[in-house]
């Protein structure tokens, strides 16, 4: 499956058709041929990480996820959620209860996004405190 087709929810407009030798469809085609541009398509967005490393913890719910990401929307998390369900980084259970109850979880391919993730967490801090003298604190 290519990233653009991962990425784009199934409930979105089309907005117009794409002509297929434009240099945006080119550019596109380019970009899901190189195995590291495809790869950063799949983490890709403000938010996926801190997702995914949330869910490095454990099992979380909608709302225990909400709650630890706190300036995330709901409808963001629900987008950021479907699409990495979508890719295969996450799994949906959803529970037939009342009230239904959904919990998310890594599946084993991205469990390995883990330690790609703590070494782009390294170093960011090291560019962050180079750059500006600050530390970061995106996982603490």
């Amino acid at each position: 499956m290519l990233p653009t087709q991962c990425m784009i929810p199934t409930k979105m407009y089309v907005m117009a058709k794409i002509k297929e030798n434009s240099t945006n469809s080119l550019n596109r085609k380019f970009l899901t041929d190189c195995n590291l541009t495809y790869a950063v398509q799949l983490m890709g967005g403000r938010w996926k990480l801190l997702i995914l490393m949330q869910l490095n913890a454990g099992t979380m719910r909608y709302g225990e996820l909400k709650k630890k990401i706190v300036n995330i929307t709901e409808r963001m998390l629900t987008l950021q959620l479907r699409e990495l369900e979508a890719d295969g980084l996450i799994a949906r259970q959803v529970y037939a209860e009342v009230p239904p109850r959904v919990e998310y979880t890594l599946t084993d391919i991205g469990r390995q996004l883990v330690p790609i993730c703590d070494a782009l967490h390294g170093w960011g801090t090291l560019h962050r405190s180079h750059v500006s003298g600050e530390a970061s604190t995106l996982f603490h």
